[in-house]
C-alpha cells in the first residue's frame, strides 16, 4: 500500500510542477503593473465602477497576449519617445522598437474590442 501511495505521489509531482509553471506563465504581470495600467485607464475613460471592471478586463487580456517582459519593453519605448533629444531618436525609428510598440497596440486593440 505504501509503495502504491509513493508511486502515485511521484506521478503527481511533475504534473503539479507543470501546472505551477503554466500558472506563473499566465500570471507574470506584477500586481503593481496591473494596478498602474488600471489607474491610467480609469483616468482616461472615467473613474467609475464600470470602468474599473473594463480596465481590469483590458489588462488581464493584454497579459494573456503579451508576456510581461514584452509589455515592459514596449512601455519603456513609449516612455522614451516622450523624452526629447537626439539620443532618444533610436526609440522613434528603430525597427525593434516599432515592433514592440506594434505588438502592444495590437494587444490593446483586442482588449478594447473585448472589454469595452
Amino acid at each position: 500500500m505504501r509503495r502504491v501511495a509513493a508511486a502515485l505521489l511521484t506521478l503527481c509531482l511533475p504534473v503539479a510542477g507543470m501546472a505551477q509553471s503554466v500558472a506563473d506563465r499566465l500570471n507574470d504581470y506584477p500586481t503593481a503593473a496591473r494596478a498602474d495600467y488600471v489607474f491610467a485607464c480609469m483616468v482616461t475613460n472615467g473613474q467609475t465602477r464600470e470602468m474599473l471592471d473594463r480596465c481590469s478586463c483590458s489588462v488581464d487580456l493584454i497579459a494573456t497576449i503579451l508576456p510581461y517582459e514584452t509589455y515592459l519593453q514596449a512601455e519603456t519605448v513609449l516612455s522614451m519617445r516622450r523624452v526629447g533629444g537626439e539620443r532618444m531618436s533610436f526609440f522613434k525609428s528603430a525597427a525593434m522598437a516599432e515592433n514592440l510598440v506594434a505588438e502592444l497596440r495590437r494587444a490593446q486593440a483586442e482588449a478594447e474590442v473585448v472589454c469595452f
